[in-house]
């Protein structure tokens, strides 16, 4: 395969003024960006991509769980496309970047191999997968994952929000129902780019994140059960108290996590106590618990200490204990063969560069089920992500995309 010339630069400004243009759909409260899935905001912001990809000459596919496709043509009709994407919806007070990023830097590989007439025997489809965060609809990366086979429609469909609405009826009131069947499509290669979403290349000082691997990842959803009470007239030792069980339970989350290190991580970022009153001891508390490893063993044997323990953290104080897995994907190896032209990008274009495993899920660990994936990332100030004040530069977006560039023009293979 012809590698590109390292002259050859995505238009950085171009696409620096395409993510605000698309920050200002759904904006936040504190600066960053509130586009939940399937929301008005979402629909908004789908329109404009195609919009953008209407000029850009791509013609649209979607399927039915809303996965939206846009293709460059190849010269050879029989080569399989490659595919570059990532997801434009947010978390309820999320960032300029996270997901929004990857896709449109897709679309700005796609302007700047018009503006240079590049050629490539394969097709380059440009992809905005549905539901990616996972905020309103758990769990996350879900239209990716009946893409791949990991989960069916029709579980997809049923999926609810705190307000009780399903995503099949969501996904049709604001008009994305496409007619492709989800999964039909076969991929060449697959590539992501996204912010780190955290601290390890802006501490390292280098520019482009080359990501070898993806962890694991597993959310176990506890709920206790204790009696309410009146937390000021009820004796210390006559309660039934699911929050105390709650926080043993955290505490020991900590414990595991740090009996595992290095590559491993614990914590509970959702609470939901009930009746939520400062003056009642809770009846009911529901929590998720979210560890990750790159390890498989270590990820396993993290929750089956943690399913063991927590049961009789919660006996000892005469509360009930129940789990369920609500959300899973074991460690993803990325393909070695993209990886290194990653890497040989970043070398080429003259980035400083370091090997990454992902601390998030993403698309790619779906798409990386049924084709060669790989990602690319670039720094995010201070680490920060999943928060309006996620911040990235101008520079740091234009360098991976430039990377990005380079290795899916390589990939899909230039023609003279």
């Amino acid at each position: 395969m012809a590698a590109p010339g390292e002259n050859m630069r995505v238009n950085a400004d171009r696409l620096w003024d395409t993510l605000m243009d698309m920050a200002k759909i759904g904006p936040g409260i504190a600066g960053g960006n509130n586009r939940q899935t399937l929301t008005d905001e979402d629909g908004e912001g789908r329109k404009l991509f195609q919009s953008w990809c209407d000029e850009a000459g791509l013609t649209m596919g979607v399927d039915t769980m809303g996965n939206m496709f846009f293709t460059r043509p190849g010269t050879d009709p029989d080569a399989l496309p490659v595919y570059v994407g990532s997801h434009l919806d947010t978390q309820p007070t999320g960032g300029k970047f996270d997901g929004v990023l990857g896709v449109l830097s897709g679309l700005e590989v796609v302007r700047s191999m018009n503006d240079l007439g590049i050629k490539t025997k394969h097709p380059i489809v440009v992809t905005n997968w549905t539901n990616e965060e996972g905020a309103r609809f758990a769990p996350a990366m879900l239209a990716s994952g009946v893409f791949a086979g990991v989960h069916s429609q029709d579980f997809a469909y049923g999926r609810k929000d705190p307000e009780g609405k399903t995503f099949g009826d969501e996904l049709k009131r604001i008009g994305w129902v496409g007619d492709e069947e989800v999964g039909a499509r076969k991929m060449h290669a697959y590539f992501e780019y996204h912010i780190e979403q955290g601290p390890i290349l802006e501490a390292e000082n280098k520019d482009i994140g080359v990501v070898t691997h993806c962890q694991g990842l597993w959310w176990l959803e506890f709920t206790l059960t204790g009696r309410e009470a009146h937390t000021g007239s009820t004796p210390m030792n006559m309660r039934v108290n699911a929050g105390l069980a709650m926080s043993r339970i955290i505490e020991m989350v900590q414990s595991v996590a740090m009996e595992n290190q290095p590559g491993a991580v614990g914590g509970v970022g959702q609470v939901v106590f009930s009746p939520n009153s400062r003056n009642v001891l809770p009846g009911k508390v529901v929590f998720t618990v979210d560890i990750r490893s790159p390890d498989k063993a270590k990820l396993d044997r993290m929750r089956a200490k943690i399913e063991a323990e927590a049961p009789k953290i919660a006996d000892a104080l005469g509360v009930g204990c129940s789990v369920e897995a609500i959300g899973h994907f074991e460690p993803v190896t990325f393909d070695p063969k993209l990886v290194t032209a990653v890497r040989n990008a970043a070398e080429r274009l003259g980035y400083s560069h370091m090997n990454l495993i992902s601390g998030a899920g993403h698309d790619a660990c779906w798409a990386a089920k049924v084709a060669p994936a790989t990602m690319v990332m670039c720094p995010c100030v201070g680490g920060l992500s999943h928060n309006e004040a996620e911040d990235i530069s101008r520079e740091w977006a234009g360098a991976g995309a430039d990377v990005l560039f380079h290795a899916v023009v390589e990939t899909a293979e230039i023609v003279e």
